[in-house]
């Protein structure tokens, strides 16, 4: 399994590095716009985003949108020490610096109090990058495991929502027992709601409740 996840990441890993910034750029913006349009994203109080790295899918018109409507906005914090995810609440991605691993984050000071650590997520949509994701939401990450532990903990009303291009989407990916599947899979042609009701205890809501 863990040869088919790393065959997996190369092979798509590749296929989204030869796209062109500016080929990025378009299918990002389609990606951004649907999910703004999606009923996950229109009751969020709380948006957690990601600072993309290469040509992931961009996230910034989604902060625009966030910050102009007034909701709270959060990026992730890679604390490699103990191989999590923390936060830190942000007023302008500007304010975002390169930390773990290169990818931006929001800076050291004023980051690290415990509530912007660990805020309440009950009500937050989470945006989670991905190497490839199923219509059953299952995602394939870059390796690390931070946002799989980070899945693990989160309270039962948040929403997850994985942002990948239409090639990212296959029909099946190899998962553990650790591997936690998402909410939603939203690319540049469609929003994807988990077909599984049981992920995630959504078992009452249904799909409809987040697209």
């Amino acid at each position: 399994m863990a040869d088919e996840k790393q065959y997996l990441r190369a092979v798509l890993s590749e296929a989204r590095s030869s796209l062109s910034a500016e080929r990025a750029g378009v299918l990002s913006a389609r990606v951004q716009r649907c999910l703004l349009a999606t009923k996950a994203y229109l009751a969020a109080a709380k948006v957690v985003l990601y600072a993309p790295l290469g040509r992931e899918v961009e996230t910034a018109l989604i902060a625009a949108d966030a910050l102009r409507s007034h909701r709270q906005l959060y990026y992730p914090i890679a604390d490699r020490g103990h191989h999590r995810i923390r936060f830190g609440a942000v007023s302008d991605p500007g304010e975002l610096r390169p930390g773990a691993f290169g990818i931006l984050e929001p800076p050291a000071t004023g980051a690290f109090e415990a509530e912007a650590l660990a805020p309440d997520l009950d009500a937050a949509l989470i945006c989670v990058p991905g190497i490839a994701f199923t219509l059953a939401a299952a995602r394939l990450g870059r390796g690390g495991g931070y946002y799989d532990r980070l899945l693990a903990t989160l309270p039962a009303h948040a929403v997850t929502a994985g942002l990948g291009y239409s090639f990212q989407l296959l029909d099946r990916l190899p998962e553990q027992a650790h591997d936690r599947r998402l909410d939603l899979i939203v690319t540049e042609s469609a929003v994807y709601a988990a077909s599984d009701a049981s992920v995630r205890g959504h078992a009452s809501g249904g799909p409809g409740r987040f697209t």
